[in-house]
């Protein structure tokens, strides 16, 4: 019989956000394989990264298996590269001696996610491989809830951005309509805070990081600082909106 890898969406950091079907899939699975950060030598640094802080609530810590992923690596290329192949040999034993392996991964696993590199890699190490994803809460969902934030009304277009990508691809999506949501832009909050008033998008706009967790931070964009954030930072820029109920439905 063919293995089975299943990345499931844990959310963003609060357990009681992970869907019952993840939360079935994670305890049916013969393992549990979580993303850790390498250290400087390129070993599990020790820290407990978010999705196994969630998955820990659901199954037993015998059953977790931590792999190695150079998440924090952006300068040396090759070092990366090794470090996701290393990553994806990992799990490919992991299939090749148990029939379902799930991967937890923070948010949805279709949305900028590790789950998407390695299913890949690993379809070419085991090919037959079966690949099923688990739908997770986004970070821009749970930011919406807990600061009243509305993402769309009506016929509004929703635009997602990545500012590890640069602030001007923030800046040319904040000029055009609908809500913008940034992540990752921790490390260039000045910049974001730029584009925010460039753009009139103050007013409504929020920003949250740790979200579910008990560090957890939700405050206006208007308090955006020049300091750096939390690399998982998200952003909310509403479109100004009339006021008017219905019109765009």
């Amino acid at each position: 019989m063919s293995s089975k890898l299943v990345g499931v969406g844990v959310g963003p950091g609060d357990p009681e956000l992970v869907t019952v079907k993840g939360v079935n899939v994670l305890r049916a699975a013969d393992v549990v394989v979580v993303p850790v950060m390498a250290a400087p030598d390129g070993t599990d640094g020790g820290e407990r990264g978010r999705a196994e802080a969630t998955v820990v609530h659901y199954v037993p810590e015998e059953k977790i298996v931590r792999v190695v992923f150079a998440l924090n690596e952006r300068s040396d290329r090759a070092r990366r590269e090794a470090a996701w192949d290393a990553a994806g040999e990992r799990v490919a034993q992991l299939l090749r001696s148990h029939t379902t392996v799930a991967f937890a991964t923070i948010g949805d696993p279709n949305v900028y996610s590790t789950f998407t590199y390695l299913a890949q890699t690993v379809g070419e190490l085991v090919p037959g491989t079966v690949i099923a994803t688990v739908p997770g809460i986004t970070a821009m969902q749970d930011l919406a809830a807990r600061s009243g934030a509305v993402l769309t009304e009506g016929t509004e277009p929703l635009t997602l951005v990545p500012v590890t990508a640069g602030a001007a691809v923030l800046k040319e999506a904040l000029s055009g309509p609908g809500t913008v949501v940034a992540y990752k832009f921790g490390r260039q909050a000045r910049e974001v805070a730029e584009a925010l008033r460039e753009s009139g998008r103050v007013e409504g706009a929020v920003w949250g990081s740790a979200l579910g967790l008990p560090e957890e931070s939700v405050r206006p964009a208007g308090d955006l600082d020049d300091g750096p954030l939390p690399y998982l930072s998200t952003l909310i820029a509403p479109p100004v909106r009339d006021g008017g109920r219905g019109g765009k439905l």
